[in-house]
């Protein structure tokens, strides 16, 4: 099986030779062919990372069959849904993907299905709490007396202005160029 490794380290002081050698070891002992090692020396909050991305170019390309990672926070420390995200992305692929510390996270496995399950579920609750934490940070602002979303345009300077332009025969587009406001906005100011 054409094998590819993940490394991460969370900066360039710190070495993934450590990972590096027991993911080489459980390869050659699974009798997978290593094809590539991608390594990257940054924080796993976010996927720009250089590797990362490669990973993932070469995954659609079908360059190697199966990703082993020392454990899964070192795939990804973007979050429960994220992570799920990066997980389904492989598996879209046609790649499977396996933990090495974690045994259970296995695409590959018999507890495959049930493993998705509750990171699906976890996602979700990630998500939830997210749109709770949302909410609660607008009502504050709303309650502190704050405007919120785009400031409303009612401007009746507009109004009359539009209305001598398209006497001119001007277009939508060429008014909202002129006074600097979108042409869906030249289009509602005309019929108010």
């Amino acid at each position: 099986m054409r094998t590819a490794l993940y490394l991460r380290v969370s900066t360039d002081k710190q070495e993934t030779e450590n990972q590096a050698i027991c993911l080489r070891e459980f390869a050659a002992r699974q009798g997978w062919e290593i094809v590539n090692e991608y390594c990257d020396y940054e924080s796993g909050s976010k996927s720009d990372r250089s590797a990362f991305r490669q990973m993932f170019e070469d995954a659609s390309r079908r360059k190697f069959d199966l990703l082993l990672f020392w454990a899964l926070d070192r795939l990804s420390r973007e979050g429960v849904l994220e992570t799920l995200q990066h997980l389904n992305r492989l598996t879209s692929h046609g790649i499977g993907w396996r933990s090495f510390t974690e045994q259970f996270f296995d695409s590959c496995g018999p507890f495959r299905d049930a493993v998705i399950a509750i990171m699906a579920t976890l996602a979700k609750q990630e998500r939830v709490k997210r749109s709770e934490r949302t909410k609660a940070g607008l009502a504050r602002v709303k309650a502190a007396g704050k405007a919120l979303g785009r400031p409303r345009l009612l401007n009746v300077n507009h109004a009359a202005e539009i209305a001598r332009l398209r006497s001119q025969g001007l277009s939508s587009r060429a008014i909202g160029r002129e006074l600097g406001i979108s042409a869906r906005s030249v289009g509602r100011l005309a019929a108010a």
